[in-house]
């Protein structure tokens, strides 16, 4: 039988990948996340017909003589390229910007993925659209994150509370006037809290006296304290601290100059409880949460992974990717550590097919299907040549 034959098969065979695969690329222009795929193609075995000869005293050498049998598909390759960037405003979107991977896991089975689309299911959970749970690190009660622990899945449960944190310390700056009369006073009131979130007033009250000012501090559960502060041209020079029943007030940054008075409470430690309101996504993957009381707090940590061969990877489907043999052991970090890529809030990669390109490649994949086929048609009418020989 004619090798021209099953050459023009194998290559309408070849030439039929690339058209599916070009197919899936435009079929997912504009899903999330998604890599293009490139058909790479390689000869066959040839068949030797004629072997190479080295050269002799009175002879040159000779070529071999080799024809080939057809052309087969080397790979699938995938390009990991980055897709360009879509805002969507959506705090539970999530971009990658470098090679990372989002971690997730479902049914058991860990998966990667560079879709980002996220959004929360009834238990608080962050999930993918096909009820996968992204996966990362929970602060503990403190707001820290340790990165060293096992992957678990991130929840941000509405009521999430943050626990209420007793005042031990407050701050006071500004300026009292040196200038003013002896025993004139000024109030300044701070409020802290216990530790059970209750809000009460520390009063601070300041005298002026022949050496400078007295400070007496009224907490409002009954607890007093008096201090006073020495200025050299305006410069505390004595004093800088009042305890009142736990509560140490710094003093150390008042001044002491004339025909101002900007003396206040700057602030203090203590807090209400609070519940979760909102949260942010920061470069480093970090989930920061806004509460009722006022404060942030770093409430989780998104975990991304890497591999040695990105293209080793097996699509698993929904976007999605598993190990392989090939692709390496996946190396678990965190967003903005070298390999691992920054996250964005509120974005999405979209696809990186280019829509151009791949248009060409179906019209070359068509003409190829097109030329191969008519390697067979005129092996065909060979045969057919053949056969009415006997005629």
């Amino acid at each position: 039988m004619l090798r021209s034959l099953y050459s023009g098969i194998s290559g309408l065979r070849a030439h039929q990948t690339m058209l599916d695969v070009t197919g899936n690329n435009i079929a997912n222009v504009n899903t999330v996340g998604f890599k293009g795929s490139a058909t790479e193609f390689e000869d066959t075995l040839s068949q030797l017909t004629q072997g190479a000869s080295g050269p002799q005293p009175t002879t040159g050498g000779t070529n071999p003589a080799q024809i080939g049998l057809g052309v087969k598909v080397a790979a699938v390759a995938t390009n990991f390229n980055q897709g360009s960037a879509q805002s969507t405003g959506k705090a539970t979107d999530m971009m990658i910007s470098g090679d990372g991977f989002f971690v997730t896991s479902r049914g058991g089975q860990q998966l990667y993925t560079r879709a980002g689309s996220f959004g929360f299911d009834a238990s608080g959970q962050l999930v993918t659209p096909d009820g996968g749970l992204l996966q990362g690190w929970t602060a503990d009660a403190s707001g820290v994150v340790n990165t060293g622990a096992p992957l678990g899945t991130i929840a941000l449960s509405p009521t999430a509370t943050i626990p209420a944190v007793a005042t031990t310390a407050a701050t006071v700056d500004g300026n009292l006037p040196s200038d003013a009369a002896v025993g004139a006073t000024l109030e300044r009131d701070v409020r802290v809290y216990d530790g059970a979130g209750v809000s009460r007033n520390l009063a601070l009250t300041f005298t002026r006296t022949a050496a400078g000012w007295d400070v007496a501090g009224a907490d409002a559960n009954g607890s007093t304290g008096t201090g006073s502060l020495a200025f050299t041209n305006g410069t505390l020079t004595s004093g800088g601290s009042l305890a009142v029943g736990g509560i140490t007030v710094d003093l150390s940054t008042v001044t002491g100059y004339a025909g101002m008075t900007t003396i206040a409470a700057i602030g203090q430690n203590g807090s209400a409880a609070g519940t979760l309101e909102s949260f942010t996504l920061g470069s480093d993957g970090s989930l920061v949460g806004a509460f009722s009381n006022g404060l942030k707090q770093t409430v989780g940590r998104v975990a991304l992974a890497k591999f040695t061969n990105p293209g080793g990877l097996e699509k698993a489907g929904d976007s999605s990717y598993t190990g392989t043999a090939n692709s390496g052991t996946a190396q678990i970090g965190q967003a903005g550590t070298p390999g691992f890529g920054t996250l964005t809030g509120g974005a999405l990669e979209m696809s990186n097919v280019d829509l151009s390109q791949e248009f060409t490649n179906l019209i070359v994949a068509q003409r190829g299907f097109q030329a191969n086929a008519r390697i067979i048609t005129t092996s065909d009418q060979v045969l057919q040549e053949l056969v009415d020989l006997k005629h």
